[in-house]
């Protein structure tokens, strides 16, 4: 299981806009756990303005709550995703950005993290790389010309699919819709000559969406899915 966790107590609970947030999920980990002490659970945190300098504590708090195991990933801001009716104007995107003066202070906590989480990266307690992680500063500089979004070795479009909420279909959480199944069956919207066409002809190293995705899932032919 993937839960959400976005700051310490206080943070978590400001970010969240809802009292005792923090709390309630540090309550359903701990029934999950009374359940099957061994259920694999991993905390999810999107860095961004907001909450990049309580990364330290953000890990701590994953600990403590008894998580397996966390992982950051930079904010989306230029998407549909996430049921938005259009993608974020430039005034809504700066409330999360991290501004370009603040950069260095980034480069600074994640140095700081390298350093002083050397065994929760060896162990795998954070889930990405050290190199993973500084491309979250990367991603964030990309937006200032600093350098070039960071690459993402994804085949997502061909070896998965998406059904939000109100059931339209995606051929990744990123893309638009090609069908929903109110009305058409997975399997039709799949393979209609739309979705063919749109496979065929997906470059990922060029195609904007995929130049500025913040997650990747690059799925090897020799998985087993049983």
């Amino acid at each position: 299981m993937i839960v959400s966790l976005d700051g310490d107590e206080a943070l978590h609970d400001a970010i969240r806009n809802i009292p005792n947030a923090f709390a309630k999920l540090r309550e359903g980990v701990m029934h999950l756990r009374s359940i099957n002490p061994h259920y694999l659970i991993t905390a999810r945190t999107v860095i961004h303005r907001l909450n990049y300098r309580n990364w330290p504590a953000i890990i701590n708090a994953a600990r403590d709550m008894g998580i397996d195991q966390v992982s950051f990933l930079p904010a989306d801001v230029s998407s549909h995703a996430f049921n938005r009716q259009q993608a974020w104007e430039v005034m809504k995107q700066t409330e999360i950005l991290i501004p370009e003066h603040e950069l260095p202070e980034l480069q600074a906590v994640i140095n700081d993290l390298i350093t002083n989480y050397k065994n929760d990266f060896d162990t795998g307690f954070i889930a990405e790389s050290q190199s993973k992680i500084q491309e979250i500063y990367n991603y964030y500089a990309a937006f200032y010309g600093h350098n070039p979004f960071p690459y993402k070795k994804c085949n997502a479009p061909w070896v998965s699919a998406v059904i939000e909420a109100d059931g339209d279909i995606k051929p990744c959480f990123f893309m638009n819709s090609i069908g929903n199944i109110a009305d058409t069956e997975l399997a039709t919207a799949l393979n209609s000559k739309q979705s063919i066409g749109f496979r065929k002809n997906l470059d990922t190293s060029g195609h904007p969406t995929c130049t500025k995705c913040v997650c990747s899932l690059n799925l090897s032919p020799l998985t087993s899915l049983a």
